[in-house]
């Protein structure tokens, strides 16, 4: 079962269990899968549904850390509490160690491909190889602390 249908399936018992918050969030999250499909025109794929949902993850933290700094605790429980909804949706996230690991074996990928150990300049090719290699291990990853790891690992 797809993420879409099974949000679908959610919005359905959200209605009959008359549940007003989580039935705004599906559906605000149903419409942005059709938005994206309909930019496409054609159907999306379980990782582009990840990455829509993913999107809007982000956009609320950006929103938690703004309602905080106005003095609106209650806005930003809200929006917390969105996250948690959407984020149940996705694929378990990486812990820091698995990470770590999968950062170890980019620098050493791009090591082998180059033939000498990649210094700070080479952030991108390896930040590259990393998500890759994400992506391919079924993960879901937080890009801002795998930009982190992959610093800490380059300047070593």
């Amino acid at each position: 079962m797809s993420i879409g249908q099974k949000i679908q399936a959610d919005i359905v018992s959200a209605m009959k269990a008359r549940d007003e918050h989580r039935l705004t969030t599906l559906r605000m999250v149903k419409s942005a899968l059709k938005s994206k499909e309909i930019d496409k025109r054609e159907a999306l794929n379980d990782a582009e549904e990840a990455q829509v949902l993913t999107t809007l993850i982000k956009q609320r933290r950006e929103s938690v850390e703004s309602f905080l700094k106005g003095g609106r605790p209650e806005l930003a429980e809200k929006e917390q509490a969105e996250i948690g909804m959407i984020e149940g949706y996705l694929p378990q996230a990486a812990s820091e160690d698995e990470l770590r690991a999968v950062v170890q074996a980019a620098v050493a990928q791009v090591a082998e491909a180059t033939g000498a150990r990649p210094g700070p300049r080479d952030m991108g090719t390896v930040m590259k190889a990393a998500q890759q290699r994400i992506a391919a291990g079924g993960l879901r990853a937080d890009g801002r602390l795998v930009s982190e790891l992959v610093k800490a690992a380059l300047a070593q």
